[in-house]
């Protein structure tokens, strides 16, 4: 009987469940992890430098290079009071005493030491300066600026006057209240020379035919007698976008000199001195011009 109990406890018991297979991946957990970071630093490595670069590039654009603009009149007007008490003296040593005095509102301390015994009280010679023609202002530095400049001055000694030019530069140096003082003195210079250049003169190419010069000579010639006097309202007829102003001068037009006339497309390009007579002054005024002209109803000067 007791075996039949424990066969039947036997049968009764409940088998055991199959286990679902499980994959672990504890083992690789670190190097996910790893690569995730790795991952998120490339990426926000490349999202800095991308911001980055887009703010070097905006403040190199938006970079403003400030100039400071100087009044130049001014300093001319220094240098020239100046150049007119440094080149004129007269004989004796209240003269010279006086002279030395009224340079101390233009030099340097150093500069006065230094300029004390140029002209001596038995110089033979007197000087009026009778013209300054200041040629260039050239800032040297922040505050100092170099002034060349040529000055014409009347010597007398004895009874005999000549005239003497000479070229020069001196350093100005203007502090932020525009204050200035001669802080070089005068030292030999050139002054600008007359330059070799030639301009390139236009040339008649052949362009234009017998006919057409005829008619823009013509043309040319109405318009010139008139100009001198002609009002707006009437200039408008021969003139378009106010290519010449009205003069409103007393001119009696005499000749073309030389006209020029070469075709381009549908326009004509002139080059011409215009001889006139000017009743105030007697004298030949000879005005040089090069137009641009159009041929629409009749001809007009566009430019």
């Amino acid at each position: 009987m007791k075996r039949k109990k424990k066969q039947n406890e036997v049968i009764k018991k409940p088998k055991k469940q199959r286990k679902t297979p499980t994959i672990r991946v504890g083992t690789h957990r670190k190097l996910t992890i790893a690569l995730w970071v790795l991952l998120i630093a490339s990426v926000s490595f490349g999202v800095y430098k991308n911001f980055t670069a887009i703010d070097i590039h905006t403040v190199h654009e938006k970079e403003i290079i400030e100039q400071r603009v100087v009044d130049t009149n001014k300093i001319e007007s220094f240098v020239k009071d100046f150049a007119s008490e440094y080149f004129s003296w007269g004989q004796g040593q209240e003269a010279v005493d006086h002279r030395n005095e009224r340079l101390k509102a233009y030099l340097s301390e150093e500069l006065e030491q230094l300029n004390l015994d140029m002209i001596r009280a038995d110089i033979p010679t007197t000087s009026h300066m009778s013209k300054v023609q200041i040629w260039q202002v050239e800032q040297a530095s922040d505050t100092a600026y170099t002034v060349t400049f040529s000055v014409d001055q009347q010597i007398t000694e004895n009874e005999a006057t000549a005239l003497v030019t000479s070229t020069y530069n001196v350093v100005v140096h203007m502090d932020n209240a525009n204050n200035m003082v001669i802080i070089k003195n005068p030292t030999m210079d050139i002054k600008p020379q007359k330059s070799a250049y030639q301009p390139q003169s236009l040339e008649s190419d052949g362009t234009i035919d017998a006919s057409t010069s005829e008619e823009v000579s013509s043309f040319l010639e109405t318009f010139f007698k008139l100009y001198p006097t002609a009002s707006e309202k009437e200039l408008a007829y021969y003139v378009g976008d106010n290519a010449l102003p009205a003069i409103h001068k007393d001119y009696i037009f005499a000749e073309l000199i030389n006209p020029i006339y070469i075709r381009v497309d549908d326009i004509v390009k002139v080059a011409v001195t215009v001889k006139y007579l000017d009743q105030a002054t007697k004298a030949t005024q000879l005005s040089q011009y090069e137009l641009t002209l159009q041929k629409l109803d009749n001809w007009k000067i566009v430019r």
